[in-house]
Formats: structure tokens, sequence, C-alpha cells
């Protein structure tokens, strides 16, 4: 009688680290680490990036092993390497602007309005659009809609958005920082006055932000402000060379409605929140920290 062959086990194949993994360790090393036992917990525990603490008094957290860390740097050091020049510059200032206290958004669309002899054609929907108030001079609260024949409306996309960690409405000081990476990008982008008003539109201070020597500030229109980067994107610094000229303005429904669907960019350091419904201090666009 001849014995039938005995099974071996079959090394277990290695788990796939999808973007969800990854932002799933993400939100572990944000977190107190409250398991949530679903499948991309199992298939983290499997693969030793986390690891289950049981407390004294029964309860459950996870917490990242040291394979679990050099995963994710490794993860944030190709998809900085991905970046073009302009995203990293873009990426780069936003941190800036989160460490100084501000609220900050990346490549929204927001529709603005700008004087209609600088744009070819109105948008087919302009007249039905426009945020009620806010900054549009021809608007008439009599009237259901605005008129359309001086004003229209384009989309706006600005690289950054950004407003006040505040309570206080106005100390919100909207801002739009335009990242140009090159010297043919600046000098394209200068060229549309529509698109420049329709920033404006939307915000208090308007900004060029750009490598150090691309350009001088005489180059650029003196109502808009110009940061430089001096040196390298991953460790230069930011130089103030000339402040925007303020434009008070309130932001408009259709905006807020827009910033709400929207996901605020976090730093990575998570700085505290500035000190909400507090007057600010000047905001000099100085390269150290708004207190």
């Amino acid at each position: 009688m001849t014995s039938l062959p005995q099974p071996t086990s079959a090394p277990t194949p290695p788990i796939p680290f999808t973007r969800f993994h990854r932002t799933r360790l993400m939100q572990i090393w944000r977190s107190a680490g409250w398991p949530c036992k679903d499948a991309l917990e199992i298939d983290l525990l499997a693969a030793q990036l986390v690891a289950l603490h049981v407390s004294s008094e029964g309860f459950e957290s996870l917490r990242l092993t040291d394979e679990g860390i050099r995963t994710l740097a490794q993860a944030r050091q190709r998809s900085m390497r991905a970046l073009s020049a302009h995203d990293r510059l873009a990426a780069r200032f936003a941190e800036h602007l989160l460490s100084a206290g501000r609220i900050v958004w990346r490549e929204l669309s927001l529709r603005a309005v700008v004087d209609g002899s600088t744009s070819p054609t109105p948008s087919p929907t302009a007249t039905h659009l426009a945020p009620i108030g806010g900054n549009n001079p021809l608007w008439d609260e009599n009237l259901s809609v605005p008129p359309a024949a001086a004003n229209l409306w384009r989309m706006a996309r600005p690289d950054l958005f950004s407003v006040r960690d505040t309570s206080v409405p106005a100390y919100l000081q909207p801002m739009v920082h335009e990242v140009k990476a090159s010297r043919a990008d600046l000098l394209s982008d200068l060229r549309h006055d529509a698109k420049r008003q329709a920033y404006q539109w939307l915000c208090e201070e308007c900004y060029y932000v750009f490598p150090a020597g691309i350009a001088e500030p005489d180059e650029v229109p003196e109502h808009l402000g110009i940061w430089v980067l001096h040196g390298s994107v991953e460790d230069g610094r930011f130089e103030l060379l000339r402040p925007a000229r303020h434009n008070r303005c309130t932001l408009p429904f259709a905006v807020w409605m827009a910033l709400c669907k929207a996901t605020p960019l976090r730093s990575e350091d998570d700085p505290a929140q500035a000190r909400l419904g507090e007057p600010p201090a000047p905001y000099t666009n100085s390269p150290h920290p708004a207190p």
C-alpha cells in the first residue's frame, strides 16, 4: 500500500501595497490608532506594517512598526520625485502658507467676474451664476439677475488659494498665489489680463511665486505681489520682493460653496491652529510664521 504524498505549504504571496493601504497607514500615523477591523487592516497586520497593542484596560490600538514608517517615507519620496518642478514649488510654498496659520487649497475651480472689455465671449450661463452681493459692482438687489453687459464671468484656477484660520469674517484675508517655475510660463501668464482680474476679484492680495532670477519685479504689474525662492525647491528660502496692493473683498457665496466642496491641504507637521477670533497681527508675508 503506497502512502499518499503529504501536502506542502506554499509560501504566502506578498500583499500588494496600494494607495488605499498607504492612505490607511497615514491615517493610523496621524490618529490615536483605533482599529477599524476591515480588510485593509488585515493586510497591514499581515505585512507587519502595523502592530496591534492592547492596553491593561483591554483597549486595542494600532501602531506603525519600523517597517511601516519606512514604507510611508519611501512612498513620500517617490511622490515627490514624480512631481514636476511647478508642482514641487507649489507644494513647498503651500507649506509656507500653512505654517503661517492659513488654510490652503490647491487648483480650485472658481467662477469670477472680469471686465467685459478683456474677454472675447461671455459664459453662456453668466447671468445665472453671479453670487449675491460680494464684489460685483453692478449688482442691484432689486434685480432678479445681475446685468451682464459690462462684466463677464470666467473660470479661475489659482495654483494656491488661502484664507486665515479664523472665525471672524473680517480677518479672513483671502489670497491667491500663482506659481511659475519658468520665465516662459510667467511671461505667458502676464499676457492674460482677464486671468489676473479673475484672481483679484476672488481675493484681497494676489502674488506671483517663482525662482529668483527668472524675472525682475518691474516686469510684473505693480499691484501684484512677488515672492521668490532662493536655492533649491527642497531646502531654499522664500523672500518677499514686493507686497501686493491690498484690496478689501468679501468672499461671494459661490466661492464659499466651492471651498466647502473641496478639501484643504494639511501640513505634514500639523501645526496648531491660529488663535481663533482674535485680531491678527499684520500679515507681513515674511518667511517667518505669523503669530
